[in-house]
């Protein structure tokens, strides 16, 4: 313990006086801290703070509320493992020896470990539905549940569970529990008072506080479906599930993921927005699993580079790289080549957005479009379908190459090679057979198996009409390609020579 001089503690004190004459403060409360000539008097209260005095902010209050209504969940499963084995048990030993020789008993058998999970939960509601994350009890062969007060223990069934938003829901034979109050995480801002409750690292109950540190981060790479809040309150391995609480205590987040290199809090954590929560969960007890809404098409990110070569105003919206035929999209109007700028009134600005927008619409719902099509703004309304089951994300379209229409070779597309690269009956251009190592067309990205389908938006059907075309460009000129990967369509822009 450091040591504090008496000259330091005379300055101190006589601060601390000065404040409180002359905030008219009862300074009846002083006493004696040591006897003697060296006497010092400190201040001290023996009295409970008022808590809700503006003079003492404390927010014990609200989180006295919150923590009955945040669980610890444990899990387990059962993993096999098999010992070594035994000489003896191979099949030569067996029919030399006799099956006799070696009864059953002693044969060897499989074995199990148990592997422990934990993290943890909110409850949503009187009657015993929890929301946690996904990857907290995926794979569990059991489920707990533990209230704060530790004095009971539920066994929990898994209502439903959806890993494009890592949320699931559970449910334990319980009633009057005390259920969070889900707040309108619409209305959440950047700097906004948020506290984070759960069970780190199995400790039990714990509350840290931060703030908003930013909205929509939707480009993590964690699920499918992302629209996280970011927050600096300290979030660890076991606070996942659990539950982000504003001043009110209300719920506007589960706890779902953090950014560490060393796998403890540094001040970047992610939570699922209440609302987003909400509709899930409410979709996984009403059907066992997500509806979520379908419009068929491909997307593509705007660059800088793109929009200058397809003539549009900015970066802003979404490139429509295909339409799948008979889909709502294809039913509705909207055509390759297209940018989405709204959605349901909502400006669209990344492939992420308008997907997220899109998967927690519901079927068969009619949705607002806005977009522009050759420099004209065109307004459409879509009917949506059900996403089909199993149905994968939308193309994930990052990085851009760039280069020239240089040290490429082409050739026709026949059955042989739409075998050999999965190239579909209805994709039309001219097969890529050869990159030179040292082209730009090489560093750009392009590779043997790709099918180049457009140059400067005329469409190829052979590999002759895509020679052609590229005997006319320059060096110094800027292409245009529209590629076919494999993976689906895809914008690239190659500038000349400079």
């Amino acid at each position: 313990m450091k040591t504090i001089t008496i000259g330091f503690l005379s300055l101190l004190l006589g601060s601390a006086l000065a404040v409180f004459f002359q905030s008219g403060k009862d300074l009846s409360f002083l006493q004696n801290a040591s006897s003697g000539a060296n006497e010092v008097r400190i201040l001290a209260q023996d009295q409970p703070p008022e808590r809700r005095s503006p003079e003492i902010p404390s927010f014990a209050p609200m989180i006295r509320e919150v923590n009955p209504s945040v669980v610890n969940i444990y899990t387990t499963r059962r993993v096999e493992t098999r010992g070594g084995r035994s000489p003896f048990d191979d099949p030569f030993f067996r029919r030399f020896f006799g099956e006799e020789f070696f009864p059953e008993q002693r044969r060897q058998q499989p074995r199990y470990r148990e592997q422990q999970g934990l993290g943890s939960g909110v409850i949503v509601s009187s009657d015993g539905f929890i929301l946690t994350n996904h990857h907290v009890i995926a794979q569990a062969d059991e489920i707990r549940v533990k209230r704060e007060d530790g004095e009971e223990e539920y066994v929990a069934e898994v209502i439903g569970s959806d890993e494009g938003t890592d949320l699931a829901v559970l449910k334990i034979d319980a009633t009057d529990l005390p259920a969070l109050t889900f707040a309108n995480s619409d209305h959440l801002e950047v700097g906004d008072l948020v506290f984070a409750v759960g069970n780190p690292f199995g400790l039990g109950h714990t509350v840290t506080m931060g703030i908003v540190s930013a909205l929509g981060r939707d480009d993590m790479r964690i699920v499918d479906y992302e629209n996280f809040i970011q927050t600096d309150a300290s979030i660890n391995p076991g606070n996942s599930g659990g539950a982000l609480v504003n001043g009110l205590g209300e719920l506007v987040g589960i706890n779902t993921a953090i950014l560490s290199r060393t796998g403890g809090n540094l001040g970047i954590g992610f939570a699922v927005p209440a609302n987003l929560a909400r509709n899930v969960m409410q979709s996984l007890i009403e059907h066992g699993e997500v509806v979520r809404g379908f419009l068929g098409v491909t997307l593509q990110e705007i660059t800088p580079e793109l929009a200058e070569a397809m003539d549009l105003p900015g970066t802003r919206g979404v490139l429509v790289t295909d339409v799948v035929p008979d889909s709502p999209a294809d039913q509705a109007g909207l055509q390759q080549g297209d940018v989405i700028q709204q959605f349901d009134g909502k400006r669209m600005e990344s492939p992420r957005q308008l997907r997220l927008a899109v998967g927690s619409s519901l079927p068969d719902t009619e949705k607002s479009l806005e977009l522009l099509r050759d420099g004209e703004t065109i307004s459409l309304t879509v009917t949506l379908g059900t996403l089909p089951e199993g149905e994968g994300p939308l193309a994930r379209l990052d990085d851009q190459p760039n280069g020239a229409l240089t040290g490429i070779r082409v050739k026709d597309l026949d059955e042989e090679s739409r075998a050999e690269f999965r190239i579909p009956e209805q994709i039309q251009g001219a097969l890529i057979t050869e990159v030179e190592p040292d082209s730009r067309a090489f560093e750009a990205g392009l590779r043997p198996g790709m099918v180049i389908r457009e140059i400067n938006r005329h469409r190829i059907n052979s590999a002759r009409e895509a020679r052609e075309i590229g005997r006319e460009l320059e060096p110094t000129d800027r292409v245009l390609l529209l590629i076919f990967t494999g993976r689906g369509n895809q914008y690239l822009v190659l500038p000349g020579d400079s």
